[in-house]
């Protein structure tokens, strides 16, 4: 098996790289777009670089999945795979804000076996081994057990009028630090309606699932790993009690969006 220990030096040194070219820090940084209101910088790059080179050192077997990568259609012919999002949460990192991270997954046949989430600037490190639990900075994580729909916690700026039964809370840029709330009960239900990619949430919600949360894609549906579309149609994270009130919340709208 992999040498668990290895890997979460790997990744914390990846966060580190980061952290030391984020503007939060006082650094200067390079960014720009790679298409219209999709930005990246030299930390997505040299993050990615990094971990490619050494995630491949210690699993040479394992094919490579990255925001930040050309994909490699050979990657379909592996059972192992390295999902990876160098800097999730790019927005928040340029702007000097927190609400960023470095996002690792390793996934065995379409389902993730480890996840690890590096996030220096908020001075944390998540992860979860399949069926051993999940963890913050060495402190298992149990999910929130909310069993009410009304009131649950949603990490949001703001929420639309239909939703005005929920409660706002923090709201990191990160998608992947959004669904970690959920796994340390900071929140009750985070979910988006819109198409995303393998490489955001694969380690965040196998980080979810191991500390007892309900992960799925906006119907309701498993997520699989490794497609040869490497996208989903929404993520729904929340306490497994309010799941079934939360997909049919968000049926209506899914159905309108995804048409």
């Amino acid at each position: 098996m992999i040498d668990s220990a290895r890997l979460e030096s790997i990744v914390s040194e990846a966060g580190r790289i980061a952290h030391g070219l984020w503007p939060g820090a006082g650094n200067a940084l390079r960014s720009w777009d790679k298409s219209p209101n999709n930005p990246v910088s030299e930390a997505d790059i040299a993050v990615d670089t990094f971990l490619k080179r050494e995630l491949g050192a210690l699993l040479p077997a394992a094919g490579w999945l990255s925001e930040e990568t050309a994909d490699d259609p050979a990657r379909l012919g592996r059972d192992l795979i390295w999902l990876v999002d160098p800097v999730d949460g790019t927005r928040d990192f340029i702007r000097g804000r927190s609400g960023w991270a470095v996002s690792v997954a390793l996934i065995s046949a379409g389902r993730p076996l480890i996840g690890i989430l590096s996030a220096p600037a908020r001075g944390e490190i998540w992860q979860a081994v399949a069926g051993q639990g999940a963890w913050r900075n060495g402190q298992r994580l149990v999910a929130s057990t909310r069993s009410e729909f009304p009131g649950s916690r949603v990490p949001a700026v703001s929420l639309p009028k239909t939703d005005s039964d929920l409660v706002t809370v923090d709201q990191p840029n990160s998608i992947a630090l959004r669904i970690a709330m959920v796994a340390a009960d900071e929140a009750d239900l985070v979910a988006t309606l819109r198409w995303g990619f393998e490489w955001d949430i694969a380690a965040a919600g196998m980080i979810a699932r191991e500390a007892g949360a309900a992960v799925t894609d906006a119907y309701g549906n498993k997520l699989d790993y490794n497609k040869r579309d490497p996208r989903a149609f929404g993520v729904l994270a929340c306490a497994p009690l309010i799941h079934d009130a939360a997909v049919a919340r968000l049926a209506p709208r899914a159905a309108e969006l995804d048409a």
